[in-house]
């Protein structure tokens, strides 16, 4: 087996300017690659599916950060862009064992199949009110992204957790800079503690005036013995606003990009033939919204196929090249296709206990979204060639900066 000295590490472009490209090359490298994130940080990544699917249930694989090397050996410095990411305060995206038990549970309560699918009609009077005002602009050419994929998502994560909209393009720019590779240094630290601020505003809020949203019930659980700190409540608020507005916006961005570059596809969908959520599942798996999970650690030598994750270093999840491992979808794995059997395997959401809970009601938007815009704009198309659509500088979304369209009439 081969160790880390003796393996030549795959730099993540930070500028993201290939994204299938990378994803293949990381995939070829095997079920584990030898990875540098943007700052020049080691790590390995996962991108084969069956190893993932392992290694997501595998109890040597921690998200504490003092397991680290690099961290406890002060390598990782406190402006790198991705700290955010890494370290992003105590909330179930970091903690293992009964204190994620704890905190999940606390989460899924209010995400639950019934309390989601009561959100359908919020979503839907959302999504036409957005339709309503890409008609009513009379342009047949618009940013699909900033007039309808982006709004969309936020207002519904806004409404989940009791968020005053007021706040949302403050938000905007904050979540932006948080993801960024791009973000200056000097910017780094300041975004987190004006984003960590903003949330402790609304916790505060309301603690003061509860409401039927995710912060609240988040509060009332504190104080009824579940033990939550403040700052497990404000990491988490921050999560779930984070994790539920990027994917959601990524993932009806994708299937317009997936269906306007297979109109054959498109055809299907729009007849009937093949339904909505095929297109929702595929695309999920095909163009995973989310590329790259920031990071687990090894708490002792992990086997990965013929390499090895030494005790104390840090693994990200490389969903973007493992949703197209052909060991899992076939030798077309590298297609865009809606009647794909096994495109629901995917594990673009997660596996076993760190799956997102939010990923029901990601669905449910998509879902309403996607055919409330086709029926509104059946001839809606790509505005310009595929080869100028960019992604953002952000390694762990596939994000784009916009997506013109051409409504149709």
């Amino acid at each position: 087996m081969t160790t880390d000295t003796e393996t030549l590490r795959i730099p993540l472009d930070p500028f993201v300017s290939d994204l299938d490209g990378e994803s293949a090359k990381l995939r070829a490298a095997g079920p584990l690659a030898a990875v540098e994130l943007p700052g020049g940080v080691p790590v390995w990544a996962v991108t084969h599916h069956a190893e993932a699917k392992a290694l997501l249930t595998d109890p040597r694989v921690v998200k504490d950060i003092e397991v680290w090397g690099a961290w406890q050996r002060g390598e990782i410095p406190p402006d790198w862009p991705l700290i955010g990411l890494a370290n992003p305060g105590r909330s179930m995206l970091t903690v293992d064992g009964d204190d994620h038990r704890r905190l999940r549970t606390l989460v899924a309560q209010a995400l639950t199949p019934r309390r989601v699918e009561a959100m359908r009609a919020r979503v839907t009077e959302l999504t036409e009110g957005l339709l309503d005002r890409l008609s009513e602009g009379g342009e047949d050419v618009v940013d699909l992204k900033a007039g309808f994929a982006y709004p969309l998502p936020m207002y519904v994560v806004a409404d989940l957790m009791g968020l005053d909209e007021a706040v949302l393009p403050r938000l905007k720019v904050l979540f932006e800079k948080f993801f960024s590779t791009q973000t200056p240094p000097e910017e780094v630290v300041s975004t987190l503690v004006e984003l960590a601020g903003l949330m402790g505003e609304t916790v505060a809020a309301k603690r003061e005036q509860p409401g039927d949203d995710l912060t609240s019930a988040l509060i009332l659980a504190s104080e009824n013995g579940d033990r939550l700190t403040d700052q497990e409540i404000v990491s988490t608020l921050q999560l779930m606003v984070a994790a539920g507005h990027e994917t959601t916006i990524t993932l009806i961005v994708n299937a317009v990009v997936n269906l306007s570059l297979h109109p054959e596809q498109r055809a299907k969908v729009l007849s009937g033939e093949v339904d909505w959520s095929a297109v929702v599942e595929e695309t999920l798996r095909f163009s995973a919204p989310t590329s790259h999970v920031l990071i687990r650690f090894a708490t002792e030598d992990v086997p990965v196929g013929d390499k090895v994750i030494p005790a104390g270093d840090a693994l990200i999840v490389s969903y973007g090249a493992i949703g197209r491992d052909e060991r899992a979808h076939g030798e077309t794995a590298g297609e865009f296709d809606v009647t794909r059997e096994t495109a629901r395997r995917h594990i673009s959401f997660g596996h076993g206990p760190h799956v997102c809970p939010g990923a029901a009601l990601s669905r449910l938007e998509a879902g309403v979204a996607l055919p409330a815009l086709y029926a509104r704009f059946p001839r809606l198309d790509l505005a310009v060639p595929a080869s100028a659509l960019r992604n953002k500088p952000v390694v762990t979304q596939n994000d784009l900066f916009e997506l013109p369209v051409r409504l149709g009439g």
